[in-house]
């Protein structure tokens, strides 16, 4: 099984992310949490250019190219030998980011950013995006609690996350048979069970095979 978390910046997916993959691993199920951008080396790599303050100037075009390249690194050298080997994987962001970030909020055509998406992925779909939805205002609200610098991405201005979110919400329109849509304000337990009641109808029992041995 594969889920993806999608939201603007702060709207609670490593929380949420984390309680998911503890209360799976609880039940015995081999879970895999990867992030984009990132994962691999040459993810890595891509991900200090992306969110490096310093270069502010860079091209949208630039920008979606190489989220497309971390995340194409990633599915191929990561997600997909952990979803054939049966292993649950749970990504912080995938293509919807792009989707919603480059496209909607930068303005790069959609048509051209899906066509990317699709030799990105690798045939990956989610089978599951849980789309954590805040405000913008309550977005620049906790990120003005956190410590620590703001990276490039980051940087952008309220008109900019107000496209973000406006895609997410077109995005999550038209994809509701994969999108699960939660109120992110809403206390952290409530929606850790909301999440919880979606993916635990739609687990497989957990693969024990390898535990034990014969007699």
């Amino acid at each position: 099984m594969f889920i993806t978390f999608e939201g603007i910046d702060f709207s609670g997916k490593s929380t949420q992310i984390s309680l998911l993959r503890q209360r799976l691993e609880e039940m015995g199920h081999d879970t895999l949490v990867v992030r984009e951008p990132g994962g691999t080396v040459i993810s890595e790599h891509i991900r200090a250019l992306l969110l490096d303050p310093s270069f502010v100037h860079m091209d949208p075009v630039s920008e979606f190219l190489l989220f497309s390249a971390s995340r194409s690194q990633l599915v191929r050298e990561v997600i997909r030998p952990a979803l054939n080997r049966g292993t649950l994987v749970i990504a912080d962001r995938f293509f919807d980011s792009s989707t919603a970030y480059q496209g909607y909020g930068r303005g790069l055509e959609l048509e051209d950013l899906l066509r990317v998406h699709h030799l990105a992925i690798h045939g990956s779909m989610p089978d599951l995006t849980i789309f954590l939805d805040i405000p913008v205002a309550e977005s620049f609200a906790r990120r003005a609690q956190r410590a620590g610098d703001i990276d490039r991405m980051e940087r952008a201005d309220e008109a900019f996350y107000n496209r973000v979110r406006d895609g997410y919400l077109q995005i999550a329109a038209a994809a509701q048979e994969r999108f699960l849509l939660l109120d992110g304000e809403r206390p952290q337990e409530d929606i850790a069970e909301d999440i919880w009641e979606i993916v635990g109808t739609k687990l497989s029992p957990p693969d024990n095979s390898h535990e034990g041995g014969t007699t």
